[in-house]
């Protein structure tokens, strides 16, 4: 069986591929992994976000979602989707291709093993942050608005409108706004989902006979990445959303300052496990979004090598 699994197809070495190829690759398997996801980002974030309103009531995942559906239509859960897509088009490209040009960059002078990864992810990850921050605040407040009461909604017409008025509304900085959960977050992500990825995939491939580079192995190496890095991630990924969305009290006064300070209020005031409310819809992002990420820079990776080789003369 594992053997039959192993012929699905050939492993390409990243390290052969030029460098436009590795950030072009990973942009568009960012952007079409996030097309695939993102009702599950968008019922993350209000799941996230919903015992801030008033008249909360808890409940579950599937309770949470059929209500959504319910009252706001299944398309609403695409609320969002150009923000989504214009954060992946940053966020994706320079985090998962900064990855593989500093691990490449290290392996020419040592062997890559774990700690190598981890500086790798590190590295790629805060970069990648600091970039995509805009396009993450245009996200989250995207995905959430319809949640607000009406007289209180932003009402948004597309990411770009959102961009123009966060800037003309509220100032440069409000684009950065939960920058500093985002950029903890997303060093934690390049460690965890990129970083042990990679790592999997070599235990997959030795441990277990899921040959490196074949789909059973990606996709086996991604769903335990992305439950791996949901875990790890999602108090920062709650602190993140509350920064991000937040409004100034009746004395200008935002309630939410740095990262610390919003995780232990909301523990405080709400239980500690509030911080990983909506995980289930989250690991539904993290490791949908990692298996059709992954697979579709295979996918894209072997179109190019496929072009390549059919234009390359037979010496």
């Amino acid at each position: 069986c594992i053997r039959a699994l192993n012929q699905f197809k050939p492993f390409i070495m990243a390290a052969d591929l030029p460098l436009t190829v590795k950030f072009g690759t990973a942009g568009i398997a960012g952007i079409m992994g996030w097309c695939c996801v993102h009702p599950f980002n968008t019922l993350a974030v209000r799941m996230n976000l919903a015992s801030m309103q008033p008249g909360f009531v808890s409940m579950n995942f599937f309770q949470f979602a059929a209500k959504n559906v319910s009252e706001k239509g299944f398309f609403s859960l695409y609320n969002g989707l150009s923000a989504g897509i214009t954060r992946q088009l940053f966020y994706a490209t320079s985090r998962f291709g900064l990855f593989e040009v500093f691990r490449d960059q290290i392996a020419q002078h040592r062997t890559v093993g774990v700690p190598e990864r981890i500086v790798a992810g590190l590295a790629s990850g805060a970069c990648a942050a600091l970039v995509s921050c805009p396009a993450e605040v245009s996200l989250v407040r995207m995905s959430n608005d319809s949640q607000l009461p009406v007289e209180a909604r932003r009402n948004y017409k597309s990411v770009i409108d959102c961009a123009i008025r966060i800037g003309r509304e509220e100032g440069f900085a409000a684009y950065f706004r939960g920058s500093a959960p985002f950029v903890n977050r997303a060093m934690l992500v390049g460690v965890t989902q990129v970083g042990s990825f990679d790592q999997f995939k070599q235990m997959y491939d030795e441990s277990f006979g899921l040959k490196r580079g074949t789909y059973p192995n990606v996709f086996a190496a991604s769903m335990s990445s992305g439950l791996l890095y949901s875990t790890i991630t999602m108090p920062l990924e709650s602190a993140k959303n509350r920064m991000a969305f937040q409004k100034p009290d009746a004395q200008g006064v935002l309630p939410y300052r740095t990262t610390l300070q919003t995780m232990r209020t909301v523990a405080a005031k709400e239980g500690i496990l509030t911080l990983w409310s909506g995980f289930l819809p989250y690991y539904g992002r993290c490791g949908g979004h990692s298996v059709t990420m992954f697979v579709f820079v295979d996918l894209l990776r072997d179109l190019y090598s496929a072009r390549v080789a059919k234009n390359t003369p037979v010496a």
